[in-house]
């Protein structure tokens, strides 16, 4: 039985490797778009797009607000929002064979946040994925 969470992460995946191509395009070279414009513009897309898919859904809105989870979703969003404005910088500015590769480096440090905050299982399998992700990524970055 497939886990019904693979699909979707099957499709961020492949979603997500067209942002960063995309990106450095729209941020660089003649009519450039300033970073931070893009930043605001695929971001109001995304949730236009959210905000589809709630009314879609019918999973209401404010009645979420006061759960007492919220203080994490917006450290989430902070951190999100931290983190694409300086994605997009960064692609602004180098090139995405190593931006995207460093960047991909957060899998590995929320891996091992799961592993030491959340209590997830650790296993030498999995420790020998981050190294071979720590390699793989210095390897294509050319650092």
């Amino acid at each position: 039985m497939q886990p019904t969470y693979l699909p979707y992460a099957l499709i961020a995946m492949g979603a997500y490797a067209f942002v960063s191509p995309l990106m450095r395009v729209a941020t660089t070279g003649p009519d450039a778009v300033p970073s931070d414009v893009a930043v605001v513009v695929s971001n109001t897309l995304l949730v236009a797009m959210a905000l589809g898919v709630l009314a879609y859904t019918d999973q209401g809105f404010t009645a979420h607000l006061g759960s007492p989870k919220i203080p994490y979703v917006l450290a989430a969003g902070l951190f999100l929002g931290i983190g694409i404005l300086a994605l997009y910088r960064s692609l602004a500015l180098g090139p995405v064979s190593v931006v995207t590769p460093v960047f991909a480096m957060f899998l590995v440090f929320s891996s091992v946040i799961g592993f030491l905050v959340l209590g997830e299982s650790f296993t030498a399998r999995k420790a020998l994925g981050i190294v071979f992700a720590v390699v793989s990524v210095y390897l294509v970055s050319g650092a």
